[in-house]
């Protein structure tokens, strides 16, 4: 029995591993990303992450083909009461932005393709400097007035227009962002434990961050001298930490710990990823159910102090 967690100050309970969607559509076809999601829940799973614009950026693919998948097996499941459901706006190509109009439009699309009346989990995938924080809160704020989201979230931002953003909503007592959404894992911590950690904590933000496996990289499945296994490999990261000694260093660390614990490589990871300050749920990505045990592993495996402290260290 997978033990729920909160959401920060959302009023959202969620499993302490979030499905990433972006390979719905792209890398996992439809019946093998209904495969992925009955797997996933079954084994307790209940937080799944998408994107309105996923994954337009790759030949054959079109912006809008996770969240349909997810919509329809959703309503092939009748389930929708039980899965906390996370999707983004601001990078489709025909809702480009952030400008209150396009929030407005983009949101009644996601709404549409996922077939249902409401979005837990609201984010800003892109935050744009040019319009005011003031413009996209309350907008936003319009939106769980309305019962089209439950919460707000914020991705790519930042640390000043996070803050920003946090402080106009208590001035004016409209919704806050609950969630923050950055890279993060064993070889990128820069992005995070920068200015942003510090400001979740002061905030009471928790973290919900992707590349929760460095895009692969962490499973141990790439080494030096060898072609990538994936076409999910992109440009500067997973390729990119091969061949330089923090990032071997990191993977032996993570191995050493996943063969004394009879794990995955990439359980390992994501736990420590789950036990750092202020993270609630890490999110990776499975393109087929093979994938999904070592993910959903996760759930039951805390790392000890001294095992959070060697991994802590290679990753220095």
């Amino acid at each position: 029995m997978v033990t729920l967690r909160a959401l920060g100050s959302s009023g959202l309970s969620v499993s302490p591993f979030c499905l990433g969607g972006n390979v719905f559509g792209w890398t996992a076809d439809e019946a093998e990303s209904f495969a992925v999601l009955d797997a996933y829940t079954a084994a307790g799973g209940n937080f799944v992450d998408t994107a309105d614009s996923y994954m337009y950026h790759f030949p054959g693919t079109e912006a809008g083909q996770s969240e349909t998948i997810l919509g329809r097996w959703l309503a092939a499941r009748g389930n929708r009461d039980d899965v906390v459901l996370a999707t983004k706006v601001g990078d489709h190509p025909q809702y480009k932005g952030v400008a209150p109009a396009t929030i407005k439009a983009a949101v009644e699309e996601s709404l549409r393709r996922l077939g249902t009346d409401r979005i837990d989990l609201y984010y800003v995938h892109y935050d744009d400097p040019e319009i005011p924080v003031e413009d996209i809160i309350t907008t936003l704020d319009g939106l769980v007035r309305d019962g089209k989201v439950r919460a707000i979230a914020a991705s790519n931002i930042e640390p000043a227009r996070l803050a920003e953003s946090l402080a106009f909503s208590d001035r004016e007592g409209l919704a806050r962002y609950a969630v923050l959404q950055p890279p993060y894992n064993l070889v990128s911590r820069e992005t995070y434990e920068d200015e942003r950690r510090g400001i979740v904590q002061r905030e009471g933000v928790v973290c919900v961050p992707y590349f929760g496996l460095a895009s692969g990289f962490l499973t141990g499945k790439y080494r030096p001298g060898q072609p990538s296994p994936s076409v999910r490999d992109l440009p500067g990261l997973a390729g990119g930490f091969v061949d330089t000694e923090r990032g071997l260093r990191v993977l032996d660390a993570v191995e050493d710990v996943a063969k004394a614990r009879g794990v995955e490589m990439a359980t390992v990871a994501l736990a420590w990823v789950a036990q750092q300050p202020t993270v609630a749920a890490p999110i990776a990505s499975a393109r087929s159910v093979e994938q999904v045990p070592a993910l959903v592993a996760m759930h039951d495996l805390h790392l000890s102090g001294e095992e959070l402290a060697t991994l802590t260290a290679a990753s220095d």
